[in-house]
């Protein structure tokens, strides 16, 4: 009997394991703020910062699921020079040496610290646009309308 609850208990966790797998986009989302803004220049594109705490913010994971990682944002992705800036609570996620990158950017773009935060900034580092939050009602249309409201 205890065999079996223990075959039981192990499928179980291994449904509840393969659930968590995340579906990647084909987005490139760099993390070198000095790889972005070259890209910018010479794109002449804006630069699009996303905030987020990846392991444990919960609005993050779903404006990921419902908004970054759809079909339509990948098209309208094209647009801008991508940039996330992650703020985990675990240490195995991001190197230290990311992590005191991210603080700098944190301070100066993120200064009201909320998360998922949006930062749009031209090829002058100067900030175009912002929206931050995402609620739990997971309507993205607001999201959009901020991307729409920066592409030219």
């Amino acid at each position: 009997m205890k065999k079996i609850f223990f075959l039981f208990f192990l499928c179980i966790s291994l449904i509840g394991f393969s659930q968590d797998v995340e579906e990647e986009s084909n987005l490139n989302w760099l993390t070198d703020f000095d790889l972005a803004k070259a890209e910018s220049v010479s794109s002449k594109k804006p630069i699009l910062i996303y905030f987020t705490g990846s392991d444990w913010c919960g609005p993050c994971k779903m404006l990921k699921k419902d908004f970054f990682n759809t079909e339509a944002f990948e098209t309208k992705a094209e647009n801008f020079v991508l940039i996330k800036v992650d703020m985990p609570r675990r240490n195995d996620i991001i190197t230290p040496e990311q992590k005191k990158k991210n603080k700098v950017l944190v301070k100066k773009y993120n200064q009201k610290g909320g998360y998922p935060n949006l930062v749009a900034l031209n090829s002058n580092l100067n900030v175009i646009g912002e929206l931050s939050g995402y609620t739990f009602l997971r309507e993205t249309d607001r999201h959009f309308t901020f991307i729409d409201s920066l592409i030219e």
